[in-house]
């Protein structure tokens, strides 16, 4: 016999504003105790030492991350050049120096190179797995790990503000699996010296913004349902970017059972019209969301379904 969840059954996003210090599973802990949801979980994990918008997904929103974590992210961060560190941020131990310090012009003239499609080489201490390690262990071990590289998409990347030579303020929009650290790294490497993360925020993810954002004293103390859920986003609200598809109540029993649903007919053209093969849907009942799933064909097949 199953073992039943404890906890409510709360469906939702929290969009926590992530304080220094805190680990991304630490603060997604917290906010479980607060909500006391029975289920919890996180759109794209934040260094110790960033802050920030973390998306905090609440029971069947869980189903709901793989979508979120594909929209893009904002940054704003701060770089310190002639200093390199082994996890190229403030928390790890100093490995290289250099005397050079880059002017305005200089990092202007380069940002370009960092814009589109590029070539990234993840930090070692990062949470990526290597034969089934992650390759922070590794690299705490000693043994350190070799990182691929992998491609990575940079949307935008602005110089914000020099306030003095010994840092430079950034803002970026990137894609999933980009490394703001390891791009300051890079950074640094192509104006001839080298530099490290003093300070990272994520601004946004996806269409959770700064102004959406809640940080942990305003949730209240442990249990303190009621103040939590005034700030619960809806489950679909992640899902923006996907297009809606209106279904009756018959064909939302029949996905929410696992089961396709054809539409085929005259009457459904104008359902389907704006759907193209392959395309993620998310079923809509009496404004509620019942499934995502892919259209093919006039046929809707449900991928993951959702119990609200």
């Amino acid at each position: 016999m199953a073992r039943r969840r404890k906890g409510l059954p709360i469906h939702g996003w929290i969009v926590l504003d992530k304080p220094d210090g805190m680990t991304s599973t630490s603060a997604v802990a917290a906010v479980k105790r607060r909500t006391g949801a029975a289920k919890a979980g996180h759109a794209g994990t934040l260094d110790p030492f960033a802050t920030g918008i973390l998306p905090v997904a609440l029971g069947e929103a869980t189903k709901t991350v793989p979508y979120l974590q594909e929209g893009e992210k904002r940054y704003r961060f701060t770089v310190r050049w002639g200093v390199a560190t082994e996890t190229d941020d403030r928390d790890g131990a100093a490995i290289a120096k250099s005397d050079a310090r880059p002017g305005r012009a200089d990092i202007e003239a380069v940002l370009d190179r960092f814009v589109g499609d590029i070539s990234q080489v993840p930090p070692a201490f990062s949470a990526i797995r290597i034969g089934g390690r992650r390759a922070y262990d590794l690299a705490r071990t000693g043994d350190a790990p070799v990182m691929v590289p992998r491609t990575v998409s940079i949307a935008d990347l602005r110089l914000a503000g020099v306030p003095d030579s010994e840092n430079a303020v950034f803002e970026a929009v990137c894609g999933k699996g980009t490394y703001v650290r390891a791009l300051a790294r890079d950074m640094a490497a192509q104006l001839g010296t080298v530099g490290h993360l003093v300070a990272l925020r994520r601004t946004r993810v996806g269409p959770f913004g700064e102004e959406h954002a809640i940080s942990l004293d305003e949730l209240g103390e442990n249990m303190q349902c009621a103040a939590a859920l005034t700030h619960l986003h809806s489950v679909e609200t992640a899902l923006d970017d996907i297009p809606a598809l209106a279904v009756t109540e018959m064909e939302a029993g029949r996905l929410r059972n696992g089961q396709a649903i054809s539409l085929l007919r005259k009457a459904d053209l104008d359902r389907i019209a704006e759907f193209e093969n392959g395309d993620t849907v998310l079923a809509m009942a009496d404004g509620k969301p019942v499934a995502l799933a892919r259209y093919t064909a006039g046929e809707v097949q449900p991928v993951r379904v959702l119990n609200l």
